[in-house]
């Protein structure tokens, strides 16, 4: 059987899906991903973006933050693809009960989807780090420098930084979503970035389906594995 029809096979069969998604969920809307980047980044910046997008490094030096920041992170233009829409498709339908999501660009609700778990936060939701206040993402990209706030405080994106931990309600409540799901699907992650890729070890339900280019670390734990691009596969379905 055809790998796409063998995932419409179980995808039918189920009816509480999960998806788990990746920065490859989001690439073929054409935000890039840095990781495959980063030569290039730093042909123009003094420091490599891991370093740029921690937590140290935004205390520390934040004009050279947000002149990474504001060039380099900006989704605002960008539009849902096929694999976004399909999974805005299916929770209305009821089948999916959520979205799990390693990628901060804010995609999955612009699709539609409404219960989605943004492990690593979203440049939607920015805020003031003396006095709170809310500020969204057209706000910050707006900016030519830092962003500030009203009251003079420089206004920090709601974007889990390296050195800083996950939310802990964002976090529980994918543990609880995956550990409930009769399928999950965990798409375009490489499986290596830690605590995320610990989530799969949650999944207790019937069917693993992994779709990803390459090979991941839990591809032999998969019930069907697809290594192909996701619109290729979303497309078809």
């Amino acid at each position: 059987m055809d790998q796409v029809e063998e995932l419409k096979k179980l995808i039918n069969e189920c009816d509480n899906i999960v998806f788990f998604g990746g920065a490859g969920v989001s690439t073929e809307s054409g935000i890039p991903d840095f990781r495959s980047q980063d030569g290039l980044y730093n042909q123009k910046y003094d420091y490599p973006p891991e370093e740029i997008l921690s937590h140290h490094f935004f205390m520390e030096n934040p004009k050279e933050f947000f002149r990474f920041y504001l060039d380099k992170m900006n989704s605002l233009k960008y539009e849902p693809n096929i694999t976004h829409k399909w999974l805005s498709e299916e929770e209305k339908k009821g089948k999916v009960k959520a979205i799990v999501t390693q990628n901060i660009d804010g995609l999955h609700q612009k699709a539609g989807s409404n219960i989605v778990y943004e492990l690593h936060g979203s440049v939607l939701r920015n805020y003031c780090v003396k006095c709170h206040k809310f500020y969204d993402g057209e706000y910050v990209f707006k900016a030519k420098d830092i962003p500030y706030c009203e009251c003079g405080g420089i206004i920090k994106p709601d974007v889990v930084l390296y050195e800083e931990g996950l939310d802990e309600d964002t976090l529980n409540g994918a543990i609880r979503a995956i550990s409930k799901a009769d399928m999950l699907i965990v798409a375009g992650t490489s499986l290596t970035v830690y605590p995320a890729s610990g989530l799969i070890n949650y999944f207790r339900g019937k069917y693993l389906v992994l779709i990803n280019r390459d090979e991941t670390p839990y591809d032999y734990k998969a019930d069907l594995v697809i290594h192909d691009s996701l619109g290729n596969i979303f497309k078809n379905i």
